[in-house]
């Protein structure tokens, strides 16, 4: 997997614009972006906006993680 930023646009501590990531498998295919900001995470497959990613906030991502056997 080849993970990178894309955009940033933040001092030291995450703001509402976040972070994006650009996703990549090994074979440099792009799997899409990743974005997090101070109140949620989004996962957008492939060429997917932000607004119409998968929306996550915080504790509801921790709880899924926390709770991934």
């Amino acid at each position: 997997m080849k993970v990178s930023i894309k955009n940033i646009s933040v001092a030291m501590e995450i703001k509402n614009k976040g972070v994006e990531f650009e996703v990549r498998d090994n074979q440099d295919k792009f799997l899409g972006d990743f974005h997090i900001t101070k109140s949620e995470i989004v996962w957008c497959k492939g060429k997917t906006d932000k607004e119409n990613g998968k929306k996550f906030r915080w504790a509801k991502f921790i709880e899924m993680m926390e709770n991934k056997k």
